[in-house]
């Protein structure tokens, strides 16, 4: 498997739809928020990037679950897995593609877990503390939960609580199918992660542009659309980034500038944190490439096709 990773904005899914393209793979998205249908501009799914020539590029896990339902690694990495089976029994190469960090290691470094109940004494007990304070305290567990996205209160005490129930039940980190943990133990062995590198300041003014042309595109609307469907506004403020400051403007608490200048900083935030994420990864044991996000396509392709030629030589 070939995992193309690296921070929002540096052109993850345009190089990688190229790639799959060029060698016929498939990709599987690692994206905590593209899984939700119609959440299509916030999440930048960027769905024309999937065809190429005419040729459309199957792709899976995005537009797998409803907006407002609470999508996890552990359902993550049983999904990837069923992804994975599928697309390699039908002699296809598996692309894993995305941001979010947690996931993408939870299938690199076969993460294993069950999935964690809610524990409403914990969430009660938390309820009135700070996003400042929860995150404090989520830092002062052992083994750290992703804090890549904990940027309401909400998500930080739902943090808490998955680290707290590993504390209270170490026995529970176990994948109940013997064969699950075999491939991911075979995927461990024999995947190539590529990074796309991208200049801080260049990083910068794509999160801009991009957000201007998000915004062009009717990303507001989307955000009415998801509230007139039903979507509660605190739910879609849960998702964080442009679903919180975008759902702030249109419920009235935000005025557009407000909006847009506090969204622009979450970003580049974001951004940051992401890499702290990845450079973690390289700390844990995971050898990532990077390449230069700003080559041309082409050569972009022809590095990961080389060390793709590395790997399979050096395995054999």
């Amino acid at each position: 498997m070939i995992t193309i990773l690296g921070p929002t904005a540096c052109g993850k899914t345009t190089f990688a739809t190229q790639l799959a393209y060029k060698i016929g793979a498939e990709i599987i998205s690692a994206d905590s928020r593209q899984v939700y249908r119609g959440m299509n501009l916030g999440t930048g799914k960027d769905l024309e990037d999937y065809v190429i020539d005419g040729s459309p590029i199957p792709y899976h896990l995005i537009d797998i679950a409803e907006a407002g339902e609470k999508y996890n690694v552990y359902r993550f990495q049983k999904d990837f897995l069923n992804a994975y089976r599928d697309i390699v029994s039908r002699g296809k190469q598996p692309l894993l593609c995305g941001g979010t960090g947690l996931y993408i290691e939870s299938v690199l470094r076969g993460y294993r877990m069950s999935e964690v109940p809610q524990n409403p004494a914990l969430r009660e007990a938390l309820s009135g503390k700070s996003l400042e304070e929860l995150t404090t305290l989520l830092a002062s567990y052992k083994k750290l939960h992703n804090k890549t996205d904990v940027d309401t209160a909400q998500r930080a005490i739902r943090a808490i609580e998955i680290e707290q129930f590993y504390v209270d039940h170490p026995e529970e980190e176990l994948v109940a199918d013997a064969n699950n943990r075999s491939l991911l133990n075979e995927i461990q062995k024999t995947s190539l992660v590529v990074g796309l590198h991208i200049d801080r300041e260049l990083r910068r003014q794509r999160i801009t542009q991009r957000l201007h042309q998000r915004l062009e595109a009717g990303m507001l609307d989307e955000i009415r659309r998801l509230l007139e469907s039903g979507v509660k506004s605190e739910e879609l403020i849960y998702y964080g980034l442009e679903y919180k400051y975008l759902t702030l403007n249109v419920i009235g608490q935000l005025s557009y500038d407000e909006m847009f200048r506090q969204l622009e900083i979450a970003i580049h935030q974001f951004a940051k944190r992401q890499m702290t994420w990845f450079r973690g990864m390289e700390r844990r044991g995971i050898h990532i490439h990077w390449i230069d996000a700003s080559l041309p396509t082409s050569d972009k392709i022809n590095q990961v096709l080389r060390l793709q030629e590395e790997l399979t030589s050096s395995a054999s």
